[in-house]
């Protein structure tokens, strides 16, 4: 992946960016490139929904899982994510659902992700200059 080219959405509100580790992989952004027409436009969808307006009322499309991660919704997938400020979205994994509940392991990829990040924007290495 381009890191210097992350965002997956720029709306007025949120700019929906695909988060990526160290080595530049994005597991998220690997994940959406694997599906179909179809699917990608309904997480597309949902980008251009949060970014445009700011929020998604639609709890079957856009709900909090607690510790602080999201997940966008579009059936049967899951994309799990974060708000950081800046007004940004970071998609950190992404996974096709198998059952009722959130995994666990998911949720904790997520929270891995997500101290990744902010370990590294505060050591000022996560964005290329």
């Amino acid at each position: 992946m381009d890191k210097s080219n992350c965002t997956a959405y720029a709306g007025v509100f949120y700019t929906i960016e695909w988060y990526y580790n160290e080595s530049g992989k994005s597991q998220a952004y690997e994940y959406y490139l694997a599906l179909s027409d179809l699917q990608k436009r309904k997480i597309l969808l949902l980008f251009k929904r949060i970014g445009d307006y700011g929020k998604i009322h639609d709890s079957s499309k856009f709900r909090f899982e607690g510790d602080s991660i999201f997940a966008f919704k579009p059936q049967p997938d899951r994309f799990l994510s974060f708000f950081v400020k800046d007004k940004k979205i970071i998609v950190a994994n992404a996974f096709h659902k198998k059952s009722q509940k959130l995994p666990i392991e998911e949720k904790i990829r997520a929270l891995k992700c997500k101290e990744d990040y902010f370990n590294r924007i505060n050591k000022g290495i996560y964005y290329e200059k």
